[in-house]
């Protein structure tokens, strides 16, 4: 049967790292993606990223201590979100919290650590060779750290713009593949480099021209997928909702094919945790424990009435 996971960045800055994974197996989560960008930054104080590198060991390492102790794996880390902005002191600062979430991955004991594209976002304007140019200097920037650390990071595919109207320049599925491609054309960076496939993000870029479905750009990516992050949205925009799984549901408002989408993974042979990256604050901070374990029990239900 799977194993279900599921991302604890909310509960993280409500409860704390230690208390969050806690709260996750209480849930009855047998992994978590757990956050490190809007947690950890090694210009924060507060953050063990400021404190020395033995330091810094010895917190991720009794972590992983207490996670094995209660029996929860973490599963993948969630590194920083921003990308390259292009400015040199920017770029920089990204890159050593790059360098930390990649050691902070590996002795937490996760095989990945994901890392998001550079986004139109910050580059409204920028021009076609211009954004791949930047994607590609940075990740190739990123995976030395993978290498050294023993991990692998993990591009994960994007989606429209926050107000919907436009695709991110990486949400455009052609562009994002033929980047992967380029990074890692070289098999060394391809063992260091991988997937995460976020159904919402796919799911949202599906309604601009020429970006497949879910279920069909999980076909086309295959085995490079190695980590998920599981949410819907009705394409509106990015609204990481917990999927309704129920058979057919999606016809009633344009959201995720799930029948098609586990049929699609299990053609690629996907064998990895099932992570759920909803937004746990849905209903107010103080029922996200109780949203987490029903959105776990969904999942488990859904999966195991697929035979996944």
């Amino acid at each position: 049967m799977g194993k279900v996971s599921i991302s604890i960045v909310y509960l993280q800055q409500k409860y704390g790292d230690r208390e969050a994974l806690r709260i996750a197996r209480e849930a009855g989560a047998d992994g978590v993606d757990f956050s490190l960008n809007g947690v950890h930054d090694y210009k924060n104080e507060a953050s063990i990223y400021s404190k020395s590198e033995e330091e810094l060991r010895a917190y991720f390492t009794d972590l992983k201590q207490y996670a094995d102790s209660i029996g929860l794996a973490i599963c993948q880390t969630h590194g920083r979100l921003r990308g390259f902005v292009g400015d040199a002191e920017q770029d920089a600062e990204l890159l050593e919290n790059t360098r930390l979430d990649c050691l902070a991955t590996a002795l937490l004991g996760a095989p990945v650590c994901v890392v998001h594209a550079v986004t139109t976002i910050y580059h409204p304007d920028a021009a076609p060779e211009e954004m791949r140019e930047l994607n590609y200097d940075m990740y190739r920037r990123m995976l030395p750290f993978a290498r050294e650390y023993g991990v692998r990071i993990a591009t994960e595919t994007f989606g429209g713009l926050p107000r919907g109207s436009r695709v991110d320049f990486f949400g455009n599925f052609n562009e994002f593949v033929a980047s992967y491609e380029r990074i890692c054309a070289d098999p060394e960076d391809r063992r260091a480099f991988t997937v995460c496939m976020d159904t919402g993000h796919t799911h949202n870029a599906s309604k601009f021209e020429g970006n497949p479905e879910v279920p069909d750009a999980i076909r086309a990516l295959g085995g490079e997928i190695s980590v998920l992050h599981l949410h819907d949205n009705n394409t509106d925009r990015d609204q990481h909702l917990l999927p309704i799984f129920n058979r057919r549901a999606h016809r009633i408002g344009r959201t995720i094919d799930w029948d098609a989408t586990f049929e699609a993974f299990r053609e690629i042979g996907y064998d990895g945790y099932w992570n759920l990256e909803v937004y746990l604050p849905r209903f107010g901070m103080e029922p996200m424990p109780e949203f987490a374990r029903f959105a776990i029990a969904a999942l488990r239900a859904a999966l195991a009435e697929r035979g996944l």
